[in-house]
């Protein structure tokens, strides 16, 4: 048995490769905001943002423009789980399975569980922001590229009308999805899409200027949050996001964020923004994300809502930030013999283990904390399948 973990080195690192490997959708397509330092649950951190630039004329003189200062901003976020995963072997359990596979290479497959565990779970709460994205386009209950593209491009649509960043643009989708692009005349003919990648390796092509990545973590979620005739209460002009909201006798509202509705007159698919419940026969208000309403509203508008569908997400790179840390400890350390950190080089995640020594027994601990936000709502739009 190893007396510390610098002996398990190889193996660590070997299973952390296995898991880099199997990275699934959101987390290479996100911005990534990983540091060893240590952060308890409930913790703000920081993370820093580029300013818009403005160009200046250029004015030959002397000497250089005194100019190019810059403010850097920074969001606030909050780390919201600290996870670990437990190994445990007593001495018996070690000698019996060097009579078979052997314990180390099982250990080292138990090790990348771990950490496929935990990366499986960041993954999930990545796909939960899709209930703060700010639009959304395609048909609940129809599976995206059925026929052509064309859904790629009204994704990217929706984000350059927002005014995202036309570079480092991702969507990422279900497998569903990604079968049906799988098998589009125009991406697995070699000759038409000038790249046999797909037709070789099954990897799906960069599309209309988006990474394309499959994520089995994207949900099918949502509700028909509208009961009745709902009608908008008064006129609402572009870029409003609260929405005035009449409804009829016997009809309603109950909406979760995240839930989507559509107001007649508009092709526009609207994110809620706010839980609301509103009764019958009375007036109440619906949020929805920005950048708000792209066509003004008239009085009398009627609102529907969107039953359940996968979301397929769209988003720019750096909308979205995972913030990762090693969870908090004591400052005069706790009861582990050795612990060290390991950082995948290819997604930049950083794993805790930790190794406990106990009575004729040992216990490994792989962790980590994180948390996740979306920092630019109008720079994210939902794919709807």
């Amino acid at each position: 048995m190893a007396n510390t973990l610098t002996d398990l080195t190889p193996d660590l690192y070997q299973a952390m490769d296995t898991v880099s490997r199997e990275l699934v959708g959101m987390i290479p397509s996100v911005t990534l905001d990983s540091g060893i330092e240590r952060a308890a649950v409930g913790q703000q951190v920081r993370s820093f943002v580029t300013p818009a630039s403005t160009a200046s004329n250029i004015t030959p003189g002397v000497t250089a423009p005194d100019d190019g200062d810059q403010t850097i901003g920074n969001e606030s976020m909050t780390i919201t789980k600290a996870r670990g995963v437990p190994v445990r072997y007593n001495g018996e359990e070690q000698r019996g399975l060097n009579s078979g596979a052997g314990y180390r290479p099982i250990l080292q497959d138990q090790f990348a569980q771990a950490m496929r565990t935990l990366t499986n779970e960041m993954e999930s709460d990545l796909t939960a922001l899709q209930s703060t994205f700010s639009r959304a386009y395609g048909t609940a209950g129809t599976t995206p590229f059925a026929s052509d593209l064309s859904d790629t491009a009204q994704v990217r649509k929706i984000l350059a009308d927002n005014g995202a960043p036309l570079t480092d643009m991702n969507l990422v989708i279900d497998t569903t999805s990604g079968a049906k692009m799988r098998t589009l005349t125009q991406l697995s003919k070699a000759n038409e899409a000038a790249d046999n990648t797909l037709l070789r390796q099954g990897v799906l092509l960069d599309v209309h200027g988006m990474v394309i990545r499959e994520s089995a973590q994207i949900v099918t979620t949502g509700t028909n949050v509208v009961t009745g005739t709902v009608t908008v209460t008064g006129t609402e002009a572009i870029g409003s996001t609260a929405i005035g909201t009449t409804t009829a006798g016997g009809s309603g509202v109950t909406a979760l964020a995240g839930d989507i509705i559509t107001i007649a007159g508009d092709t526009n698919k609207y994110v809620v923004a706010a839980a609301v419940t509103i009764g019958a026969g009375t007036t109440g208000t619906i949020t929805i994300a920005a950048p708000g309403l792209r066509i003004a509203k008239a009085a009398t508008a009627v609102i529907s809502g969107v039953t359940a569908a996968s979301r397929g997400m769209g988003f720019s790179k750096s909308a979205i930030v995972l913030a990762t840390r090693a969870p908090a400890r004591p400052e005069e350390g706790d009861m582990a013999d050795d612990v060290m950190m390991i950082t995948d080089p290819r997604s930049g995640i950083s794993f805790e283990v930790a190794l406990y020594k106990q009575y004729r027994q040992v216990r490994y601990e792989i962790s980590a904390a994180w948390g996740v936000k979306n920092f630019k709502t109008a720079h994210s739009a939902i794919l709807l399948g």
